[in-house]
């Protein structure tokens, strides 16, 4: 009897675990396919295009000396930090790239290296070119522009750059 009684639990006991197996596996299953579910949603070469587009107006609005313009790429809470200055808030933007035209740059060229992230930000970083009216390059270096969605549109979030220049 003690046998049979010993088996019950240890039956129960193996019962018991294969159940609560089951049903944590059943629900991970279930949040991994949620998962995948989001991230097939989700399409960073999409993505990627979008930001292309993005950084193609972008330097036609510095080519058209429309710091205003430039300004509007931007979320109502973004910031630049610019190189050998401070942080610019979403407020001061226009006069910040008002201020780099008036000072002879006329053309800005970037190129994307990389783009990663999610629906709801991206990390883009790549190779910028800063260009004076006789086609002169003045800057170049490496940027990194954090991206977040707007009511639907993708605005700048957060925009640094350095040089790859020598110092003077």
């Amino acid at each position: 009897m003690k046998k049979v009684f010993n088996y019950l639990i240890f039956s129960g006991f193996i019962l018991g675990l294969v159940s609560c197996n089951d049903s944590a596996t059943t629900g991970t299953e279930v949040k991994d396919s949620s998962k995948m579910e989001h991230k097939a949603m989700f399409d960073l070469d999409k993505a990627k295009t979008d930001l292309a587009s993005h950084n193609q107006k972008f330097m036609s609005d510095f080519k058209n000396g429309d710091s205003t313009a430039l300004a509007a790429h931007y979320a109502s809470d973004g910031m630049v930090l610019p190189p050998n200055s401070d942080a610019v808030s979403s407020a001061n933007l226009a006069a910040m790239w008002g201020g780099a035209i008036r000072m002879g740059l006329k053309d800005l060229k970037l190129t994307i290296d990389d783009v990663s992230g999610n629906d709801d930000m991206l990390a883009e970083t790549g190779q910028y070119q800063m260009l004076d009216g006789k086609n002169n390059v003045v800057d170049k270096g490496k940027y990194v522009v954090v991206w977040k969605k707007v009511n639907g549109e993708w605005k700048i979030f957060r925009d640094i750059w350095n040089t790859s220049m020598p110092a003077k």
